[in-house]
C-alpha cells in the first residue's frame, strides 16, 4: 500500500482558525481546503465559477468541513476587497490566507508572448497575491495570522519555454520575502510554497492535449527521484502546518515539496548524454 494512504488521523490544530483560499475550488486550493478543515479549521474557498464553486463547498460540507463558497474575480480589486469582508461577516475573523489562484499557460519562449498575454498573466499570478496581501492584513493583524503564497518550483530553477509563468512565480517569493520582514513586528508570519508536479485537474488537461497522456504523466512522475508527483493534499498539509502553531518561527521561507526534483542535476545530465 502506497505510504501516503497509511497517513495518521488528522489532528485538529486547526481549531477555531479561519482560512480563506483562492483558487479553492479545484486542484491544490481544494486540497488545501479539505485538509485545513480535516485539521478543524473553517474554509473560505474562492474563484470565479459559480456552479464548480457550490459543488466544493457541498463536498467540503459532506465531510463535516465549515466551508464557504464565495464568488470571486482575483484579479479584480473590488472583488479582493469584498471577499475579506464577507469572510469576516460569515466567520467573524481571519487567520490564514493562502494566495493559491494562479495559472500555467501553454509553452511559449518570449518571442511567442505578447506584452498584453503577458500582463494578464502578471494580473492573475503576481498582483492577485499581492492584492490578497494588502487586503487580508488589517484582519490578519488582529488574530497575528499568517500568508501561504502559492509559488511553484521553478520560480528558484527556471524552466523552459515559461519565461512568463516563471517571472510571476518568483515575484511571489520576493514579495514574500519583503512582507516578513515588514510585517514580523506585528506578529504577522508570510511563507511560500512551492511545488514541484502536482496531480491536478490542471496537470491531467495538460497531458491530454498531449499525444500519449498516460506517457505524459509518467514522464513527469520520473521527474521526482521519488518516483510520483506530489497528491493535492500532500501540498495541503504542507499548508496546514505552516498555518499552525507548530510554524510559530517560521517566516519569510521557501518552502519546497518537490520529491527531490531539483536534486540530482549532474545526474540528469549524465542521463541524458
Amino acid at each position: 500500500m502506497n505510504s501516503i494512504d497509511n497517513r495518521p488521523k488528522p489532528s485538529l490544530k486547526l481549531t477555531e482558525m479561519v482560512a480563506v483560499i483562492t483558487g479553492g475550488t479545484k486542484g491544490i486550493g481544494l486540497g488545501c481546503a479539505r485538509v485545513f478543515g480535516q485539521h478543524g479549521a473553517k474554509v473560505v474557498i474562492a474563484a470565479r465559477n459559480e456552479k464548480t464553486g457550490r459543488e466544493a463547498e457541498e463536498q467540503l460540507q459532506a465531510l463535516g468541513i465549515e466551508a464557504f463558497f464565495i464568488s470571486c474575480d482575483v484579479c479584480r480589486e473590488q472583488d479582493m476587497k469584498q471577499l475579506f469582508k464577507r469572510a469576516v461577516e460569515k466567520f467573524g475573523r481571519i487567520d490564514c490566507l493562502v494566495n493559491n489562484a494562479g495559472w500555467h499557460p501553454p509553452a511559449q519562449n518570449i518571442s511567442e508572448v505578447s506584452i498584453e498575454e503577458f500582463e494578464q498573466l502578471v494580473r492573475l499570478n503576481l498582483t492577485s497575491t499581492f492584492m490578497g496581501c494588502k487586503f487580508a492584513i488589517p484582519y490578519l493583524k488582529e488574530t497575528h495570522g499568517s500568508i501561504i503564497n502559492m509559488s511553484s518550483a521553478v520560480a528558484m530553477m527556471g524552466q523552459t519555454a515559461a519565461p512568463a509563468y516563471v517571472s510571476t512565480k518568483a515575484g511571489q517569493i520576493g514579495l514574500t520575502k519583503a512582507l516578513a520582514l515588514d510585517l514580523a513586528s506585528e506578529k504577522v508570519r508570510v511563507n511560500v510554497v512551492c511545488p514541484a508536479g502536482v496531480m491536478t485537474p490542471l496537470m491531467q488537461e495538460w497531458a491530454g492535449s498531449e499525444y500519449d497522456a498516460k506517457a505524459a504523466l509518467e514522464m513527469v512522475d520520473r521527474w521526482h527521484p521519488l518516483g510520483r508527483m506530489a497528491t493535492v493534499d500532500e501540498i495541503g498539509e504542507v499548508c496546514a502546518f505552516l498555518a499552525s502553531p507548530e510554524a510559530s518561527f517560521i517566516t519569510g521561507q521557501e518552502i519546497v515539496p518537490d520529491g527531490g526534483a531539483s536534486l540530482g542535476y549532474a545526474e540528469k545530465a549524465k542521463k541524458n548524454k
